[in-house]
């Protein structure tokens, strides 16, 4: 065999190891496709899940897919009854669906559900047509608003926000990010308040399509909100996030996670564990509110058990999983 051919087969058997690493593990009980539940088109779950569906597919040789929901409400209780093998939820719907408290199951405490990784912050923001002389979340009064998809996070905390700072809009509606931001363009509502990782799709969109203005909330808004609400914390979206956004908004957020059935099995969960988590900058090109899906956020999660799986890997990375968030 000359030098060439040496070569050759060298780098193509190479290629072949390495193509073939995430598949040499064991198997056993993998499903053949695999569902994440994301969110409504237009927002970030929806292109943050669909990416992250592709790159499990991709590396881990498993037919997988995003599928469209109406958010984290949905995706716990999908991923609860075993409908869907992945969701993206945000930590506060995920409590309430723990305890039993979830709007679209209460009753149903969901106890099957395992964290796998953090993924980043979901702050709460507005964007008003700039004549609508909407400047704080308290100038919603008499508005027509969007607050997004019955069963997200945005559609389930905004209503409860806007009654904690008795604010009255004339109409809420119910409507994905997408649709939102045409309404919101061709005068059908005033704003359109949401909840998802910066920058939103449709708000930058909207930034450069129309004459709009991004808000958050006053100081007193803000304050009353954080003292009423322990599951969200402090949170500054910066100037420039938008093109048409010149100050920083006040806001408050919370965590989001990928989340499981525990019934994955265990070298599954760990595979997608550690493919996410060490490929932060493939997790990036998917969508830039992934530069906080990193191992140090594990930390973020205060209740959910993490699949044993996952906790397999965190501690082959060092990490000591407490023993009320193991399974």
């Amino acid at each position: 065999m000359n030098t060439l051919v040496k070569t050759i087969v060298g780098l193509t058997a190479g290629a072949m190891l390495a193509s073939g690493a995430a598949l040499a593990q064991d198997r056993t009980g993998w499903p053949r496709d695999l569902t994440v539940g994301t969110a409504s088109v237009g927002g970030v779950y929806f292109v943050y899940g669909n990416g992250l569906a592709s790159f499990i597919g991709e590396s881990l040789g498993i037919n997988a897919s995003g599928e469209v929901t109406g958010g984290p409400v949905h995706n716990v209780t999908l991923v609860q009854t075993g409908e869907h093998n992945i969701g993206l939820v945000t930590m506060g719907p995920m409590y309430e669906a723990w305890v039993g408290q979830s709007e679209l199951a209460p009753g149903l405490e969901h106890k099957e559900v395992r964290a796998l990784f953090p993924m980043y912050e979901t702050p709460f923001h507005g964007i008003a047509m700039r004549n609508a002389g909407i400047n704080s979340v308290g100038d919603l009064t008499g508005k027509r608003v969007s607050v997004g998809p019955a069963g997200g996070t945005p559609g389930t905390y905004w209503p409860r926000f806007l009654e904690t700072l008795d604010v009255q809009p004339r109409r809420i509606s119910y409507t994905g990010a997408a649709d939102a931001a045409n309404q919101l363009k061709d005068g059908l509502i005033d704003a359109f308040v949401f909840a998802a990782g910066v920058p939103i799709g449709a708000f930058s969109q909207l930034a450069a399509e129309a004459d709009v203005k991004t808000f958050g909330f006053s100081p007193e808004e803000h304050a009353k909100i954080l003292e009423t609400y322990p599951e969200v914390a402090n949170f500054t979206i910066p100037a420039g996030t938008y093109t048409v956004q010149t100050e920083d908004d006040a806001s408050v957020a919370m965590w989001n996670f990928a989340v499981a059935h525990r019934d994955m099995p265990d070298t599954l969960a760990y595979e997608i564990t550690k493919l996410v988590l060490e490929n932060n900058e493939r997790m990036m090109r998917i969508h830039a509110a992934a530069k906080t899906t990193l191992i140090e956020n594990w930390e973020n999660n205060g209740f959910l058990p993490f699949h044993p799986g996952a906790v397999r890997y965190y501690e082959e990375q060092g990490i000591t999983i407490p023993a009320h968030l193991r399974d």
